[in-house]
C-alpha cells in the first residue's frame, strides 16, 4: 500500500505537460517576501544554526489560518542551506490512515531502511504497509529516529510539517517523539499548527505564536499586493478588517472588486471565513467542469494526479482544458492547493450532489486491491444513505487499521460504517465498536455523542454500553453519575442472564471504588446485587476522589466482554455448592468479606488467588493485585505481580500499560532494598513518559525517597507532587520522619495515612504509625495501631508481614523475645530493608535498657545494613545510637551511584552490562548521539575515561541484572 505519490520528474501522458500550472495569480511579494515577520524568522535561523552544531530542535507554529505559517515554512526550507529537507502535510478532509504522514515524510529516506536493525526496519515495514503485521508504536518511534539518524550522517536534516493538526494520530504521535529526541542530532523540526488545535501530541514541545502585522507592515503587503492606486477610505476598512492577517489582506481585495469595497464588506465570523468567502468567490467564477475537477481535486487528500486523471476521465471531464483556466490550484508532480482554506472552501462551495459524484469517482478510480481502504471510504462518502456493503466494506477496513495500530483510523471507519448500516442491532454493534475506539484515542466528547444514539433491548448489549459509559465517566472525571453507577447497572442487567460476566463488571465496579474513593459503597450495593440479584439504582457515589488513590497510574478498571475475557470466566458462576470460590469470585466475595467481616475472615477467601502472582485474575487487574498483596503483607506477590505486568507490558507495546507496570516492579524493587533496579525502572517509566508527553508517575520515587532519606531531596519531591497524591506523601513523610528521629511529624503524617483507610497504603502507614506513637508518648495510639496491623498480618500470614507485626508489637510491650522473633521471621534477602530496621530497634530498646554491649552488636549489624543499602537517614540514626553506646560507627563508602541521576545510573549499568549506545538507546529512547552525550557526563562525574572502566567499577553492576529487582 502506498499513502502518497512518490515524487516524479515529469508524469508521461500528462495532459497539462511537464510544467506545472502555476497559482498566477498569487502575490509575488506574499510568496516570495516576508514582511514583518523578521522576529519569526531569526527564530526560524536560530534553530538551524542549533541543528547544524548537533544541537537539534523542534518548534511548533502556531497561529490562526492566514497568518503566515505555511508561508514560514517555505521560507525555513529555503534557508536551509546544506540540509537535507523533507516534507508533510495534513489534509482536513483526509480518512484518516495510521502512519501515513510519517510515511509521506520519510518515504524520502527510506532507502537507509537497510542500515537499521532488523525488529525496526520491520516495525517500520509493518507501518508504512510494506509488510503485515501488527507494529510496535515503541519501535515504530525508535525506528524513525534511527531512519533519521542514518540520514544524517550525510548532512543536515530539516523536516517541515504543515497544517499538523489534521495529521493522523499515529504520525502525530510519532513525530512527537521524534521532535524530543533529536536533541542531540543534527536534525530540525518545525511545524505549523492552526489553532486551536484538536491533537495534543505537540502540547508539550516549544512552539511560537504567530501575531497578526503590525499597522505599518499590514499597510506595506496590502501596497504590495494591490498595485493599483487604492482611496483612502478603501485601504482603511482592508486594513481593519484583516486585522493584520497576512492571507485577508491579500485576499480581501478581491471579494467584491476595488470598485465595491468603499461600502464594506460581507461580514463573516471570522478571519478564515473573509479569506474563504474570497476563495469561493473566484471559484464561483469558473466552468462547470472546472469546478467539478476542482472539487474532486479537493476531495482527494493526497494530491495524486494519476488518481485525479482517472477520476476525471470517470467523469467525462476534458481535464486538460479545465486544469488551464483553474486558479488556486497547482497541478503538477502532486496537486496542491495555494492554502489549506482553498481547498476546504473549494469543497465547502459544491453542492452535496458535486461532492458525491467527486467521491464517486475518486472510488472508481482507485484500485481495490492495493487500496480498499481509501476506495471503501471514497464508497461511503459518495452515498446518500444507508449501504450495507459499503458498511461492511469500511467495518473491514476498520479491522486492518485496527491491526496496523490506527485505532483513530478504527474509529473513524467505524462510525461512518454503523452510519450507514441497515440492521438496528449491526448498527448497534458497529457504534459500540466505534465507541470503544474514540475512546482509546482519547476522543470523548465524540464517544459521548455515539454512545447517546445506542438504543438496545438486548442485555448484553445494553450492558456494554453501560461499561462504556463508565469507562467514559473515568475518563472525563465528569458526568450526571460516577463511573461505578454505570459499571454497577452494567452487572445488575447481566446477573440473571449472564452470572460470570455480571461478577466481573461489579469487580470493576469495586475496583473503581478503591481508585476514586466510596469504597466501601460500592461493595455493599455489590453484596446487596450478588444475595437478591435485583437490579441497582441509584448505587451509593462517592463525590471526592480519594487523596492519593489514584496515584498507581491505574487506567479505569476492565471492562472486558465475555468473548475477550479471561480464559477461566467462561466457569464463573458454575462454583459448586460448598467449594471455595477462585479467581474473579473469590476476590469480589473476599472484599465484600473484608467490608462486612474483617481482615481475619476475608484473608481466609482472599489468601489462596493473592498469593498466586501468577493467577489470570492478576493478568487483567495488576494494579488490584498489587494494592491486595500490599494489604495482606505478601511480599513474594507483590514483586511476582509487578514483574508479570511489566512482561506483559513489553509484549504488548503499550505506551500504558508499561510505564504502569514498571512503577509498580519499581516500588517492589524499593521494598526489597534494590535501589538500584528500582532507579533503572523508574528511569525506564520516565523515559517513555518523556517520549510520550506524558507526565511520570510519581509514587514508586516518593517510596524510593522515603527509605533513602535523603531529607532535602525528599522534601523538595513532596513538595512538587500534586495534591491528589497527598495519601502517598503522607506515607513517604511518616517513613523519612521515623528515619530523621522526627517522631512529632512522623505521628502526625502516619495518622492521616491511616486514617483515610485505603487499601494498601493504609496499611504501610501502621507501623510508621506505632514507632511514631510509641516515641512521643502515645501508648494508647500506638497499641491501637498495632492491633489493626496485627489484623492485617494475621490475614496475610506471610514473613514480610508477621515480622513487621513482631516489631511493632514489640515496641508497645517491650517484650525482647518479639525483636527477636521479628529478626528471625525477617531473615530473608527480599526482606533487608525490614530486617535491618528491626535490628536498629531491638538495639535502640537494648540500649535504653542500660544492656550496652547487646545493643553495640545489634546496632552495628543495622548500621552496616542500613548503610550498605543507602538508607541514609535510619543509617545515620543507627550511627547516633551507637555513638551513644560509646562506639563509632564506621563511615559509609560513597557508592559510584551516588552522583548520577536516575537515568545516567541506568546507562551506566547498560553500558556496564555490555549495550552499545544504539542498544541503551533503542530501550530508553534516545538518539546514540544522546546515549554517548550522556557517558560523557557519567565519566567525567565518577573520572573515568572508557567503558571498561564503568565495568570494572563496584556497584555498576548490581542492577536488574543482577537480579536484585
Amino acid at each position: 500500500m502506498r499513502f502518497f505519490p512518490q515524487a516524479v520528474g515529469g508524469l508521461p501522458g500528462f495532459p497539462w505537460g511537464a510544467r506545472p500550472h502555476r497559482f498566477s495569480d498569487m502575490p509575488e511579494t506574499y510568496e516570495d517576501v516576508l514582511i514583518g515577520r523578521q522576529d519569526d524568522l531569526r527564530r526560524l535561523d536560530a534553530l538551524l544554526r542549533a541543528a547544524r552544531e548537533s544541537r537539534g530542535g523542534a518548534l511548533v507554529l502556531r497561529g490562526e489560518p492566514g497568518i503566515g505559517k505555511s508561508a514560514l515554512l517555505r521560507q525555513s526550507a529555503e534557508s536551509a542551506t546544506g540540509f537535507l529537507v523533507l516534507r508533510a502535510s495534513g489534509a482536513e478532509f483526509e480518512m484518516e490512515l495510521p502512519f501515513a504522514a510519517l510515511h509521506q515524510l520519510l518515504g524520502p529516506v527510506t532507502g537507509h531502511l537497510e542500515a537499521l536493525p532488523a525488529p525496526h526496519r520491520k516495525a517500520l515495514e509493518v507501518a508504512f504497509g510494506l509488510d503485515t503485521g501488527t507494529p510496535d508504536p515503541f519501535l515504530v518511534g525508535v525506528a524513525s529516529l534511527g531512519l533519521l539518524v542514518e540520514t544524517v550522517r550525510e548532512r543536515p536534516l530539516l523536516c517541515v510539517v504543515d497544517d499538523a493538526q489534521w495529521l493522523d494520530r499515529a504520525s502525530a504521535k510519532a513525530l512527537a517523539f521524534l521532535a524530543r529526541r533529536v536533541s542531540a542530532e543534527s536534525i530540525a523540526l518545525v511545524f505549523a499548527v492552526r489553532e486551536p488545535s484538536p491533537l495534543p501530541e505537540f502540547g508539550g514541545l516549544p512552539g511560537h505564536a504567530l501575531r497578526g502585522l503590525g499597522a505599518a507592515d499590514a499597510r506595506a503587503l496590502l501596497a504590495a499586493a494591490v498595485r493599483a492606486p487604492l482611496d483612502e477610505h478603501v485601504r482603511a476598512r482592508i486594513l481593519a478588517e484583516a486585522r493584520g492577517n497576512p492571507l485577508a489582506l491579500v485576499e480581501l481585495p478581491r471579494t467584491a472588486g476595488l470598485a465595491g469595497m468603499a461600502g464594506g464588506f460581507a461580514e463573516p465570523d471570522s478571519i478564515p471565513g473573509v479569506i474563504e468567502q474570497s476563495f469561493r468567490a473566484r471559484l464561483a467564477l469558473l466552468p462547470s467542469a472546472a469546478r467539478l475537477l476542482v472539487t474532486v481535486a479537493a476531495a482527494d487528500p493526497i494530491g495524486d494526479p494519476e488518481l485525479l486523471w482517472r477520476a476525471a476521465e470517470h467523469l467525462g471531464i476534458d481535464a486538460a482544458a479545465a486544469a488551464e483556466s483553474v486558479p488556486l490550484v497547482e497541478f503538477g508532480a502532486r496537486i496542491r492547493f495555494s492554502h489549506p482554506l482553498a481547498r476546504s472552501a473549494a469543497y465547502r462551495a459544491a453542492a452535496p450532489e458535486e461532492r458525491r459524484r467527486a467521491h464517486g469517482a475518486l472510488a472508481a478510480a482507485t484500485d481495490p486491491v492495493t487500496d480498499p481502504d481509501r476506495r471503501a471510504w471514497h464508497r461511503a462518502q459518495a452515498g446518500a444513505g444507508p449501504d450495507e456493503q459499503v458498511a461492511a466494506e469500511l467495518e473491514a477496513s476498520a479491522t486492518r487499521a485496527q491491526e496496523r495500530g490506527g485505532v483513530a483510523a478504527a474509529a473513524a471507519f467505524l462510525e461512518r460504517s454503523a452510519a450507514l448500516t441497515i440492521s438496528p442491532v449491526r448498527r448497534a454493534e458497529r457504534t459500540l465498536a466505534a465507541v470503544r475506539a474514540k475512546l482509546s484515542v482519547g476522543d470523548f466528547d465524540a464517544a459521548a455523542d455515539l454512545l447517546a444514539t445506542v438504543r438496545t433491548d438486548d442485555p448484553g448489549r445494553a450492558a456494554r454500553a453501560d461499561l462504556l459509559r463508565g469507562r467514559l465517566s473515568f475518563a472525563r472525571r465528569r458526568g450526571d453519575e460516577g463511573p461505578t453507577a454505570h459499571l454497577l447497572r452494567a452487572a445488575a442487567r447481566l446477573a440473571a442472564t449472564d452470572p460470570a460476566w455480571s461478577r466481573e463488571c461489579s469487580l470493576d465496579a469495586v475496583e473503581m471504588g478503591l481508585l476514586l474513593g466510596g469504597f466501601e459503597e460500592v461493595v455493599e450495593a455489590v453484596r446487596e446485587t450478588e444475595t437478591r440479584g435485583d437490579p441497582v439504582s441509584g448505587a451509593a457515589e462517592s463525590g471526592t476522589a480519594a487523596p492519593g488513590t489514584t496515584d498507581s497510574g491505574t487506567a479505569a478498571p476492565g471492562t472486558t466482554a465475555p468473548e475477550t475475557a479471561a480464559p477461566e470466566t467462561a466457569a464463573l458462576g458454575k462454583v459448586a455448592p460448598g467449594s471455595p470460590p477462585s479467581g474473579t469470585p473469590a476476590v469480589l466475595t473476599g472484599l465484600i468479606s473484608l467490608v462486612s467481616d474483617g481482615h481475619l475472615t476475608a484473608g481466609d477467601i482472599l489468601r489462596p488467588v493473592v498469593g498466586d502472582p501468577g493467577h489470570e485474575v492478576w493478568a487483567r487487574r495488576p494494579s488490584l493485585g498489587f494494592m491486595l498483596a500490599t494489604e495482606l503483607w505478601h511480599f513474594e506477590s507483590l514483586h511476582g505481580i509487578a514483574a508479570r505486568a511489566v512482561t506483559a507490558g513489553r509484549e504488548s507495546g503499550s505506551f500504558h500499560a508499561l510505564p504502569i507496570a514498571l512503577a509498580m516492579r519499581a516500588t517492589a524493587a524499593v521494598h526489597r532494598g534494590a535501589f538500584g533496579a528500582a532507579a533503572e525502572l523508574i528511569s525506564e517509566e520516565e523515559a517513555i513518559a518523556d517520549a510520550t508527553g506524558a507526565a511520570p508517575l510519581v509514587y514508586p520515587r516518593l517510596h524510593l525517597a522515603a527509605l533513602r532519606g535523603r531529607r532535602e531531596e525528599a522534601v523538595a519531591l513532596f513538595a512538587s507532587v500534586d495534591h491528589r497524591m497527598s495519601l502517598s506523601v503522607q506515607w513517604a513523610t511518616a517513613v523519612l520522619s521515623n528515619g530523621l528521629a522526627d517522631y512529632p511529624a512522623a505521628l502526625k503524617a502516619a495518622r492521616q495515612a491511616f486514617e483515610y483507610g485505603a487499601i494498601g497504603t493504609a496499611g504501610l502507614a501502621l507501623p510508621e504509625l506505632v514507632e511514631a506513637a510509641v516515641r512521643c508518648g502515645e501508648p494508647e495510639t500506638a497499641a491501637a495501631a498495632h492491633a489493626a496491623l496485627r489484623q492485617r498480618t494475621q490475614a496475610g500470614r506471610q514473613a514480610w508481614g508477621l515480622g513487621v507485626e513482631a516489631y511493632a508489637r514489640a515496641l508497645v510491650t517491650g517484650d525482647e523475645s518479639a525483636y527477636q522473633e521479628a529478626i528471625d521471621l525477617l531473615d530473608d534477602s527480599s526482606l533487608v530493608v525490614y530486617r535491618a530496621r528491626a535490628q536498629l530497634l531491638y538495639g535502640e530498646w537494648l540500649r535504653r535498657q542500660g544492656r550496652r554491649r547487646d545493643a553495640r552488636s545489634a546496632l552495628r549489624l543495622a548500621h552496616g545494613t542500613l548503610s550498605d543499602l543507602g538508607m541514609e537517614a535510619f543509617a545515620e540514626r543507627a550511627a547516633g545510637e551507637l555513638r551513644a553506646t560509646g562506639e563509632q560507627a564506621r563511615s559509609r563508602t560513597a557508592q559510584a551511584t551516588d552522583q548520577l541521576t536516575m537515568q545516567e545510573v541506568h546507562i551506566a549499568r547498560l553500558v556496564a552490562d555490555g549495550a552499545t549506545s544504539k542498544e541503551v538507546a533503542a530501550k530508553l529512547f534516545l538518539s546514540p548521539r544522546t546515549v554517548d552525550a550522556h557517558l560523557r557526563n557519567i565519566f567525567r562525574k565518577l573520572g573515568l575515561t572508557s567503558r571498561r572502566q564503568l565495568r570494572d567499577l563496584p556497584g555498576i553492576r548490581q542492577g536488574l541484572s543482577g537480579g536484585q529487582a
